[in-house]
């Protein structure tokens, strides 16, 4: 049901951090769409910042301006 895909750049997260960071959107997520935590998803992609304008930008924020809930300020 409901996937999470965060791509970024790669950030020195530890293991405890990651989880934290899963654990809050899981919690945000089954609260919105008010499902089960087991249904949801959630991927995180490190993403090298030379290719972010091509693989993530571009189509995926340019692209896709419809589905976008918060835009980025740069």
């Amino acid at each position: 049901m409901p996937h999470v895909n965060i791509k970024h750049f790669p950030a020195p997260l530890n293991e405890e951090q990651t989880s934290e960071l899963v654990a809050a959107i899981t919690e945000a997520v089954t609260r919105a769409f008010g499902c089960d935590e087991g249904v949801v998803s959630i991927a995180v992609e490190p993403v090298d910042p030379q290719a972010w304008q091509d693989q993530v930008y571009a189509p995926e924020i340019l692209e896709r301006k419809e589905f976008l809930r918060k835009t980025p300020s740069y």
